[in-house]
């Protein structure tokens, strides 16, 4: 960012349609760096719209994608980037499935989310355990990866009521259960 783009002021997008911000969100990647505000003022604004009672349900649902969208454009490929994109996906897509109800749509598939949750996580459960016990003596390198691995495992109180019975949901609640000892 420039000192010109850092002097001008900030457009306030609340109030614009849908229609609007997906046009917005199809920025050219390299402006996704250059207009990562933007972006994140887009994810904002989407999920909140998507949280409106007032509005039809598929409409709620492309407020959704929209904020998933320009999510998944607006970080980098750091660990923490990666992390905080994941974490914010997560978390909306759990909220989709409890409050509108799961859908054809991958993203509001409560299976699918289950195994994207366990694909992102780079410690098993009881690895994650083990090194939480003595979190205050661990490089901090390893206390970053703990703190990852709570960061991505914030919805699972959510999501493992509405999983079936099975391998999956099992371990998912020894991640509910070791996500609160995690620093």
């Amino acid at each position: 960012m420039n000192d010109t783009e850092r002097d001008e002021p900030t457009r306030d997008i609340s109030t614009r349609p849908l229609e609007d911000l997906e046009d917005l969100e199809d920025l050219e990647d390299h402006a996704a760096t250059q207009h990562g505000h933007e972006l994140e003022q887009v994810r904002v604004v989407a999920q909140a719209n998507a949280g409106r009672p007032d509005q039809p349900r598929q409409v709620r649902l492309r407020w959704a994608k929209l904020s998933l969208n320009a999510n998944e454009r607006l970080h980098g490929e750091g660990p923490w980037d990666r992390a905080r994109m994941l974490g914010h996906n997560f978390l909306l897509r759990a909220w989709v499935i409890e409050h509108l109800g799961s859908d054809t749509d991958p993203d509001w598939n409560p299976e699918i989310l289950a195994a994207d949750t366990l694909a992102a996580l780079t410690l098993d459960p009881t690895h994650a355990r083990t090194m939480s016990a003595g979190w205050r003596d661990l490089p901090i390198e390893q206390i970053d990866e703990l703190r990852r691995q709570k960061n991505l495992t914030a919805h699972l109180d959510r999501l493992v009521d509405i999983l079936q019975p099975g391998p999956t949901k099992d371990r998912l609640v020894a991640w509910v259960e070791v996500r609160e000892l995690l620093p």
